[in-house]
């Protein structure tokens, strides 16, 4: 470290201990988009930011059952390190945790000095290097629901609040407990660009909006968001779950992005209200790429077992590869906005999504669309989910990993060496699904067979 950065350090030292604060949370995305941290006292971030903080890269082998799968450069390299070192540049105080400040970790293999291949956050950098080699410069904007869940008293968890038919409601009849407000009021102050929320559509379903930035930035945002909501609601008792469909008789929850671009001045560059839809063929041709890769997407963007229980006909759950104009039946949805406001919002997500490889996959596939400068299909009329006027999505995760692997041209952009950790952890997923015996499976059948 030199001496220049060595004082930047300590001017972040100052600043901190002036705010009462006495320790950092270096946190980093792993391969599923769970935060992985460290706490580290403020006396110690000089040896932190010189020497990084070292994990097991095995971290991003590991299952949410705490299994580490055979993943290569993990259990068969004997469990190297990472280093992770904090990026002070993004430092926050966590509003609900007194003298504690936040930033993200900037994750490199101490034997090359390069990116790890696993880490979310340099992927999508790499991606969005080559999106800015071709003129592109993706705008993102997330939206994100989830559930709220209280202990049941018979053991488990159960929804919050469930009473049905409060979509699109505030205050107390859908939010006896005001989690909502309070939960609003602290992400703002987290400064993550929260905008506004609101119950969902399914008792128990919470949904905030996050403001658009850079593609990068809304990343960064979504994994902090997306962390700050879980920790949240364990302070309240409670746990919140941004698993795709959690409970039988409700819907899904999404991670809808709204994708547009910039030029150099800050223009909008999907508006042409000379164009086809008053787009402009940037914006069809990204929607083409979209719609071309959506096989091999939906492995990122619906990343899990059970995301494939969100999808079906008249759920509002993608379904068909298909875009519409402000149709929310369509898997690309056209909003009515023009000017400033023109871009497409992909549907396809689930909220069980990395943040980061949601963003990365959908950008390669946007930059392949305008590469290959294809037009989008005749845009969907009325109500979706027709079969015979387009085509299916995978309908499982076994499905949407194959699609992935097949897709060269999206991979080549991703990168062989996370590609392939990828589909190696995903497919082990698989495989331990398929062996687990379900709840499903000894009502159906112990009693008679």
């Amino acid at each position: 470290m030199s001496a220049h950065d060595l004082e930047e350090v300590r001017r972040h030292m100052e600043r901190l201990a002036a705010d009462g604060i006495d320790v950092v949370r270096v946190t980093y995305p792993d391969l599923i988009g769970t935060d992985r941290a460290r706490d580290v006292l403020l006396e110690e971030l000089p040896r932190a930011c010189a020497h990084g903080l070292a994990f097991c890269r095995a971290v991003y082998h590991t299952s949410p059952r705490g299994d580490v799968v055979p993943v290569s450069g993990g259990l068969d390299a004997g469990l190297p390190d990472i280093c992770v070192r904090p990026d002070l540049g993004t430092l926050v105080p966590l509003p609900w945790e007194p003298g504690v400040a936040a930033c993200l970790g900037e994750v490199v293999d101490p034997a090359t000095g390069a990116p790890a291949p696993e880490s979310p956050r340099d992927l999508l950098r790499a991606v969005l290097a080559r999106c800015t080699d071709h003129g592109l410069r993706p705008v993102v904007g997330p939206e994100l629901e989830y559930f709220l869940c209280e202990p049941d008293p018979s053991g488990g968890w159960r929804r919050y609040a469930p009473d049905p038919g409060v979509v699109y409601t505030a205050g107390l009849r859908a939010d006896p407990a005001n989690h909502l407000l309070r939960t609003l009021r602290h992400v703002r102050d987290l400064g993550i660009g929260a905008i506004s929320g609101n119950h969902e559509f399914d008792g128990g379903q919470i949904e905030i909006n996050l403001a658009h930035s850079d593609a990068l930035s809304a990343a960064d945002r979504s994994f902090r968001f997306k962390a700050a909501i879980k920790e949240l609601a364990r302070k309240e008792g409670r746990l919140a779950t941004f698993m795709a469909k959690p409970f039988n008789d409700a819907g899904g929850s999404g991670f809808h992005l709204h994708l547009s671009g910039e030029d150099d001045q800050g223009r909008n560059t999907f508006d042409d209200p000379s164009g086809p839809y008053g787009l402009s063929a940037v914006a069809r041709h990204a929607v083409a790429g979209v719609l071309a890769h959506a096989p091999a997407l939906a492995a990122l963007l619906n990343p899990t077992v059970n995301s494939y229980k969100r999808f079906g006909p008249d759920t509002l759950a993608p379904w068909l590869i298909d875009w519409g104009l402000d149709n929310r039946s369509a898997m690309v949805r056209i909003p009515p906005e023009r000017g400033s406001g023109a871009r497409c919002e992909l549907r396809l997500g689930d909220a069980s999504a990395n943040p980061y490889l949601a963003i990365a996959g959908t950008t390669a596939a946007a930059l392949l669309g305008v590469l290959a400068g294809e037009e989008p299909p005749a845009p969907l009329e009325g109500y979706g989910y027709d079969t015979s006027r387009s085509a299916a999505l995978p309908q499982t995760l076994s499905a949407a990993l194959d699609a992935l692997e097949a897709d060269t041209a999206l991979t080549d952009l991703l990168g062989k060496g996370f590609t392939t950790s990828f589909l190696s952890y995903k497919r082990d997923e698989v495989e331990r699904f398929h062996r687990h015996v379900t709840d499903w499976e000894f009502t159906e059948y112990a009693y008679h067979l």
